[in-house]
C-alpha cells in the first residue's frame, strides 16, 4: 500500500500548485484572443490565425503524454518547473515575433507554448501522488478553478496592455511564466519519491488505439459522436472570434479582451455554480438535450447578431449551453462505459476533444475565409444540431443500468 509523501508544516504544496496554474492561465489568456491580429491581412488570414490554434493543440497532444511518462521517470517537479520556465520561452519569442511582424516566429512560439502548456496531466498528476483517492476530487477542483480565474483576468489584462503594442502582452506573459517558475524551483515540493518512480516509455498517445477501445462499447458511440461534433462547433471559435468580431463589428484587441473575460466569467458561474444547482433536479439527459439545443440557437444568432453588444447575452446563453452539456454528457458517458471500461472509454472521449482541438480551428478558418465571417457560426449551429440528434438517439438507453465488464 503506498503512502503519500510527507507533508511539510509550511504552506500547503496545492497551494503553491494552484498558484503555478492560475499565473500560467494569466498568461496564456493575455496573448490567446490577440494572436489573430498578429496574421498579416490577406485571403488566408483566418485560415493562418486558425492554424495557429491548430497547431498548439497539435503540439500539447503529442507532448502531453511524453511529459507524463517523464515525469513518472524523474518526478513531477522537474517537469512542472520545466513546462513553466519553457513558456516564458514561447512567449518572449512571440513578443518578438508580434513586434517585429515575424509570422514564422509567431507559429515558432505557438509551438513551443503548446508542448510547454502540455503539463496539465503532471500537474494532475501531482495532485493524485499528494492526496488520498477521497480527496482528489477536491484538489482537481483547484486545478479547474486556476484554469477558469486565469482564463477570465488574462484576457482582459492583455486586452489593456495591447494598446501600448501587441508585443507588451506576451512579455508581460514570459516575464510572470519566469517568475512563476523561479516561485515554483524554490517552493514547490517534489511528489513522487525515487521509490516510487517507473521508467515508463516516452512515447505520444496511440489516438487509434484509443478511439478504437471506446468506440468498441456500443452503448456510448453516440455520445461520442455528440461530443466530437460540438467540440468541432466550439474548438474553432476561440481562434476566430477575434476576426469575427473585428471584420462585423470593428472591435480591437481591448474590445476582444473584455469579451473573452466575460466569456471566462459565464464559464466559471455555470460550472461553479448553475450545474451543481440544476443537475440533481434535471438529470443529465435533460441538461444534455437543453444545453445542445441552446447551443445551436446562440451559434446561429452570433452569425446573423447585427450589433456588437448582442454577442454578450448571446455567448452568455453559449456558455451555459456547453457548461451544462458536455460535463452531463462526460458523466453518462462513464456510467455506460460499465465497470471495467471506464479508463480505456474516457481516455477515448479524451482523444476524441483533442482531435477537434486540432481539426476545429483550421475548419473554422477555412470556412471564414471561403464564405465569410458569418459561416463559422452558421456551421457551428448546425453541427451542434446534429451533436443533439446524436445524443437524443444515444440517450434512450441512459436509463438503463450500466453495462457489466462481462458484456
Amino acid at each position: 500500500m503506498r503512502t503519500p509523501p510527507v507533508r511539510s508544516t509550511q504552506r500547503s504544496p496545492l497551494t503553491i500548485l494552484f498558484i503555478c496554474v492560475f499565473v500560467d492561465m494569466i498568461g496564456y489568456g493575455m496573448v490567446a484572443p490577440l494572436l489573430p491580429f498578429l496574421v498579416p491581412e490577406g485571403p488566408a488570414r483566418a485560415l493562418l490565425a486558425g492554424l495557429l490554434a491548430s497547431l498548439y493543440a497539435l503540439l500539447q497532444f503529442l507532448a502531453a503524454p511524453v511529459l507524463g511518462a517523464w515525469s513518472d521517470r524523474v518526478g513531477r517537479r522537474p517537469v512542472l518547473i520545466g513546462a513553466v520556465l519553457a513558456s516564458s520561452a514561447a512567449y518572449s519569442v512571440l513578443s518578438l515575433g508580434a513586434s517585429i511582424g515575424a509570422l514564422p516566429l509567431v507559429f515558432l512560439a505557438m509551438a513551443l507554448g503548446g508542448a510547454a502548456g502540455a503539463s496539465i496531466p503532471t500537474a494532475q498528476a501531482y495532485i493524485a501522488d499528494w492526496l488520498p483517492p477521497a480527496e482528489r476530487a477536491r484538489g482537481l477542483g483547484l486545478i479547474g478553478a486556476a484554469f477558469g480565474l486565469g482564463l477570465m483576468l488574462g484576457p482582459a489584462s492583455g486586452g489593456l496592455l495591447s494598446v501600448y503594442g501587441l508585443g507588451v502582452p506576451p512579455l508581460l506573459a514570459a516575464t510572470l511564466a519566469l517568475l512563476n517558475g523561479l516561485f515554483a524551483l524554490r517552493a514547490l515540493p517534489e511528489s513522487l519519491p525515487p521509490e516510487r518512480r517507473t521508467p515508463t516509455p516516452l512515447r505520444p498517445a496511440g489516438v487509434a488505439r484509443q478511439l478504437g477501445l471506446a468506440l468498441a462499447v456500443r452503448a456510448v458511440r453516440p455520445l461520442l459522436l455528440a461530443i466530437f461534433l460540438l467540440n468541432m462547433a466550439f474548438a474553432g471559435l476561440q481562434s476566430n472570434a477575434p476576426l469575427f468580431t473585428s471584420t462585423r463589428f470593428g472591435w480591437g484587441p481591448l474590445a476582444n479582451g473584455a469579451f473573452f473575460a466575460f466569456v471566462g466569467a459565464c464559464a466559471v458561474i455555470t460550472q461553479g455554480v448553475i450545474l451543481g444547482r440544476l443537475l440533481p433536479r434535471l438529470g443529465e439527459a435533460r441538461l444534455v438535450s437543453g444545453g445542445l439545443a441552446l447551443m445551436a440557437l446562440t451559434l446561429g444568432g452570433a452569425a446573423l447578431a447585427p450589433a456588437g453588444w448582442m454577442l454578450y447575452p448571446l455567448v452568455g446563453l453559449m456558455a451555459l449551453g456547453i457548461g451544462l452539456a458536455v460535463p452531463s454528457i462526460t458523466s453518462l458517458v462513464s456510467r455506460l462505459a460499465g465497470e471495467g471500461r471506464q479508463g480505456a472509454v474516457m481516455g477515448g472521449m479524451q482523444a476524441v476533444l483533442s482531435l477537434t482541438l486540432i481539426l476545429g480551428p483550421a475548419l473554422a478558418g477555412l470556412l471564414f475565409d471561403a464564405f465569410g465571417p458569418g459561416a463559422p457560426y452558421l456551421s457551428g449551429g448546425m453541427l451542434a444540431l446534429a451533436a443533439l440528434g446524436a445524443a437524443l438517439f444515444g440517450l434512450a438507453p441512459a436509463s438503463r443500468p450500466a453495462p457489466s465488464a462481462a458484456d
